[in-house]
């Protein structure tokens, strides 16, 4: 049985990806960067532990300490 190449998070978790919750509904990840919607996200993972989901989903909304900038 051959092996799966690992994903990389940047690409696992980009804008447009798709993923399914507990009640197996799929969503579609969307970030608005530089919204008061992004700046909410922003504020309330800056002190989540720095993993590599994190680290790419606060990519994506363009975080800067607790604001988000549009890119």
């Amino acid at each position: 049985m051959a092996k799966k190449p690992k994903v990389s998070a940047d690409k696992k978790y980009a804008d447009g990806t798709t993923y399914k919750d507990s009640d197996g509904k799929t969503h579609r990840r969307v970030s608005s960067p530089g919204t008061k919607r992004g700046d909410a996200y922003c504020s309330r993972t800056v002190s989540q532990k720095r993993t590599p989901k994190v680290r790419a989903r606060r990519k994506a909304w363009g975080c800067a300490g607790q604001k988000s900038r549009a890119k």
